[in-house]
Parts: structure tokens; sequence; C-alpha cells
């Protein structure tokens, strides 16, 4: 019987748990089931209605596909996952949420409560010597909490998701017993109301600084990612265009500001672009939005930064000297600022012509060279296309190299960094926005968390897997050959036949090895064709050296536009 999102006398634990997802307006929780989770997919399929329960391959996958689907729409994502082993294997994906402050609620199984500190398997009940679950995930969230009793679900669900939306994930242990135990509900679940954290005093502080600074010479921007969080891209580019202000990004922030858009000068920190370093260090201002500039940010800027006045808006303090003002509600504060530091109706800027590239060494090795590849997948990738991509030598060349207009997601976890992130986050999206949504991994990546692409077959999701094979933990290499002599290594691989080997596997999946421009040209040209997912192999070199300064020379070498 379907179970609607009203109050209808007792009700199990569970089934409140998914009348409270589908009155959040989510549609998909992402895990692995379990004994002691099965109750809750026995909820999504009872309640008959538009909540999905998504089956992952693995629990730190099922949680990047909830803190991809939380990045894509602005909102919460959801992951389940059974006790013991399954939860242990949460901790590096909601540790990324956590760090990144992405919105995420966890549900987490545990075995009956008699059974607990009794000798029951997979206890983290912190009984009798066994691992304390609670004690644990507290460290990685803003609200966890063990629900002891039925009734006391609907506070802890409440102060759950209210601390998620804030930024973070919201952790709830689930004995199985209280799972299906019936309680009534009090009310119907309802969303929190969330009042931002707004210091406004130090908001006007700083409108009267920028107002003084733009009077005395040029203002720069550095927009970081929750601009996107806090859906303010238009709110960001009033105050762009009031100021005439020249607009940098942090690495995981691309897609807030347009590549080709006015006054865009490039890429901060580590695989950033010279000219956004040029333009701090002769500003009279540079403008801190939403994002704290952490080391990948601010690499080779902090000579710029000690030369010029900086401040910051956002929701956390940056690790940059500076005034700061907290907000929580940045579409409100940018849109506020632009209205109190208008003086006049400006004409549709020109756009501005892509920041110089970092030129890096002559590579000789196998296989197609990252900015040459990435170059193409640029000149393919549909409109509005959302690109979720891993760190690493991949990722540093998709940060640096690929054009992003901001009519789409995207996203490079640097939080934790962890490999394999952008399988199941680029899953996740797609679930929330059907659209075409690439996933960009190395070959290490794949290996770990590769097999993700199961699910996306499962779903029939329209997910473009392109992974740059060559055969190594290539940052890895790089840092050998660097930082040690060159002298041996631990990273590199025997040869290994990706885009055949997964054709083989997964015989209707769209699947291509690329080892040339053409072989990758004509394998991205399927895209229009392919509504589906489908998983290109492309061949390079492991001993190439990406676009990432700490690699290059101290002085980053400049290279001529084209």
């Amino acid at each position: 019987m379907a179970i609607g999102t009203e109050s209808s006398g007792p009700v199990r634990v569970v089934d409140y748990l998914v009348r409270a997802i589908e009155a959040l307006g989510i549609h998909h929780v992402f895990g692995v089931d379990g004994a002691n989770i099965e109750d809750l997919y026995d909820a999504i399929f009872d309640a008959g209605g538009p909540v999905q329960g998504v089956v992952a391959k693995h629990e730190f996958s099922a949680a990047t596909m909830a803190d991809g689907y939380a990045r894509s729409t602005s909102g919460l994502g959801v992951v389940a996952a059974t006790s013991g082993g399954g939860a242990m294997n949460l901790v590096s994906g909601l540790a990324e949420a956590f760090t990144s402050r992405v919105p995420v609620l966890a549900l987490i199984g545990q075995p009956p409560m008699a059974l607990e500190g009794n000798g029951a398997f997979q206890d983290t009940s912190g009984r009798a010597g066994s691992i304390d679950a609670l004690r644990l995930f507290s460290e990685l969230s803003r609200y966890c909490a063990r629900v002891e009793r039925a009734e006391d679900i609907e506070y802890h669900l409440e102060r759950a998701v209210r601390e998620a939306l804030q930024g973070g994930p919201g952790i709830l242990l689930l004995p199985k017993d209280i799972q299906q135990e019936m309680f009534e509900p009090k009310a119907p679940f309802v969303r929190p109301t969330l009042y931002p954290k707004l210091d406004i005093a130090a908001i006007d502080a700083v409108r009267a600084q920028i107002g003084a600074a733009r009077l005395t010479g040029k203002i720069v921007i550095i927009a970081g990612d929750q601009v996107a969080r806090d859906d303010a891209r238009r709110q960001l580019r009033m105050l762009v265009n009031v100021l005439d202000a020249t607009v940098g990004v942090a690495p995981d922030a691309k897609d807030v500001y347009g590549s080709a858009e006015h006054g865009f000068s490039g890429v901060s920190g580590v695989m950033g672009n010279v000219e956004l370093v040029d333009a701090v260090r002769h500003s009279s201002l540079c403008i801190l939005v939403g994002t704290r500039m952490a080391v990948t940010s601010k690499a080779g800027l902090d000579a710029a930064f000690a030369q010029t006045q900086v401040v910051s808006i956002g929701a956390e303090l940056p690790f940059v000297a500076g005034m700061h003002a907290t907000s929580g509600d940045l579409a409100g504060t940018l849109a506020a600022l632009a209205a109190a530091l208008h003086t006049r109706t400006h004409a549709e800027p020109p756009a501005s012509a892509r920041p110089t590239r970092l030129r890096v060494p002559e590579a000789s090795g196998p296989g197609l060279r990252y900015r040459d590849a990435v170059d193409a997948i640029a000149a393919m990738m549909p409109a509005g296309s959302d690109v979720f991509a891993d760190a690493g030598n991949t990722g540093a060349a998709v940060v640096h190299h690929l054009p992003v207009d901001s009519d789409g997601r995207f996203v490079v976890a640097l939080g934790m960094g962890g490999m394999g992130y952008s399988f199941g986050a680029a899953i996740g999206s797609a679930c929330a926005r059907n659209r075409r949504t690439f996933a960009i991994a190395g070959d290490g990546s794949f290996y770990m968390h590769g097999m993700e692409i199961h699910t996306a077959i499962e779903l029939n999701l329209p997910v473009t897997f392109i992974v740059f094979n060559n055969n190594a933990h290539a940052m890895c290499v790089t840092r050998e050959q660097i930082f040690y002599r060159n002298r041996y290594s631990f990273n590199r691989f025997r040869p290994a036949l990706l885009g055949e080997g997964i054709a083989a596997m997964f015989p209707t999946l769209p699947a291509f090895a690329a080892r040339n421009i053409g072989e990758l040209t004509d394998a991205l040209a399927g895209i229009a064709e392919t509504e589906g997912p489908q998983f290109i192999s492309v061949d390079c070199d492991p001993d190439e050296i990406p676009p990432f300064v700490p690699f290059l020379n101290s002085t980053p070498i400049e290279e001529t536009n084209p």
C-alpha cells in the first residue's frame, strides 16, 4: 500500500523515514543493502512512491552518489548502509562531504539493541570492547545520534536534516529492532526552516571597504563553490558587473563563472593561471566569495595577497588574512551588495580571452597528451553538461584545460581528494538532473571504484565515463621522478586494455579505446546518439608532467595563447 506524507496512525520507523525523504523532495536513496538496513529498502518498496532505492557496488560510492546528488541540486543527498564493514566503508565518502560542507543524510543500520555488548555480529555500540560508531561518526558529521526509542526518530531526524542542510553530514544510527518498531508521529515531517548566519555589521563593513577600493583601482573577485551551493551565480554576476571586476575561480568552482565571460582571469592555485596572480597583485582589493582558499586554491597567491587588501564573504573564515563577513546566504548577500554599490547602468561587456595556459615539459611517451585529450573532450561536450573529475594528474589537466560554462556543474572533490569519487558522484548527479554527465578519472581511480559503471548501466543513466589510462598512479610516479630522483617506482602497472575489457564485460555498453585523437573524437561523437552510459579509455603517457604548479618551475613558464 502506498504511504503518503501525512500522518495516518502508527507507522514503522522506516516508513516514517521514507515519508520524510519524500517530503524533502528527494527521489533517490543510495546505499548497499544488508541485514541491518534492509527494512529501509522494504519501506521504500511498500511506499510505492517517487523515492527510489539505488544499490551501489560499494558504500564509499554510495556516499559519493549522495554527495553528487546534493551538489547538483543545492539540496540534500541520502545514503544508507548496513552495520559493520558497510558502515566503515562510508567513512571516507562522508569525510569528503564533511570537509567540503556538502549536505548528506546518512542512515546507518545497527544490530538489534538486545544483542549489543553481547557478542552481536558487527557490533559497533562501544560496549564490551566494540567500536563506538557514535564516537566515530560524530567526528565527521554536523550531527550524529543513536536512535534508541522509536518515538525519538522525529526529534533526531529533524536535527540531522537541519544540521546537514547547513553543510555537512547528518548521521542517524538505527538499531534494526528500532527500525521495525511502530510509533505514532506527532505531525508529518516538514523540511526545517533555516535561518542562515549573517553578520550584518561585518557585511556593511565589507561593503564600505569595497566602495572605497573601487575609487582607487581594479577589484578582483575569487569565487568558490559556496556560490554554487547557495545557487548564487546570477547574484555573483550582478556584483561583477556593478564593480566591473576581474574574476577568478577556485579549482572546485569552475562552473560558477564561465571561462568566456567578461573579466574571467582563470583558476586559482596549484592548477591555476598566471593572469589571476597578476590581477590580484595589481588590484586595489581582492574579494573572496564563498571559498576558504585552502592550499590547493591559494598556492602561488600568497605574495600577491600580501600586496593587496583582502576581504571575504562566506559561510566560514578563510585561510587568508583580511576582513571577513559571515554569510550563509550568498544569493541574498551578493544581491544586496550589488544594489548598494550600483551607481550606473553598464553596457553588456565583451567576452574575455582565454587565460594563458601553463607550459609543461614535452612528453614523448605513448598515447595522447593531456591538453590534446581535454581539448577534444571540450570540443565534443554538449552544452550544459555536468562534469565530475577526480583529483590527481587527470584532475589537474581537466581543471586547467577544460573550459566550463555556467549552465552545468563542475566538481572536483578536493576536500579529501579521495580516488574514485567521480564515478559515484556523477551517477548521483545524473539521477538528480537527468542530463549528460561526465565522470573523468585516471585508471588508478577506476581500479578502486570504476565498477559503479554497472550501477549506471542498471539505471540507464546518461553518464559518459572517461578514464585516462597510463597504467600507473601517475601523480605518484611524477612525485617519484621529481622528489625522489627517479630511482624507483612502486606506482607503475602492467598494461591493461580497459576499453576492450569493459566492452567485453558489459556487451550492451558503448565502450571505446582511444589511442589517438581521431579515435577519441569518434568515440565522443557517439554521445549524441546514446541516451544511456558510455565508457571511453584514453591511452596517455605516465611520464607526462601535468599542469600542476608544484611539479613545474617555481615561476610558471607562460605559453602564448593559440
